[in-house]
């Protein structure tokens, strides 16, 4: 889960992405999971507290390495309301 959220570009660093999953922060189809190994799979809806956001993203895809941000918003599908591209309005 941890690789994901750093190949997503949801956080910076991997470490950073284990911390946020040890901590408590990131529900996978809401049950809370707290081991930064745990396996995803596509279909799968993550809600992660980031900051003083939260997101709820589906699981779209996987890649082997971590891309560039075009290529990492492939990998999921934004299901929450604040959205930051609804948010340029």
């Amino acid at each position: 889960m941890d690789k994901w959220l750093w190949h997503a570009r949801l956080v910076k660093a991997r470490t950073s992405a284990a911390e946020l999953v040890e901590c408590g922060h990131v529900r996978i189809n809401g049950a809370r999971e707290t081991s930064p190994g745990h396996a995803i799979k596509i279909g799968d809806v993550l809600t992660v507290a980031l900051d003083r956001t939260v997101r709820v993203l589906k699981v779209t895809a996987f890649n082997e390495r971590r891309g560039d941000a075009a290529s990492a918003r492939v990998l999921y599908e934004e299901l929450s309301e604040g959205t930051p591209s609804s948010r340029r309005n």
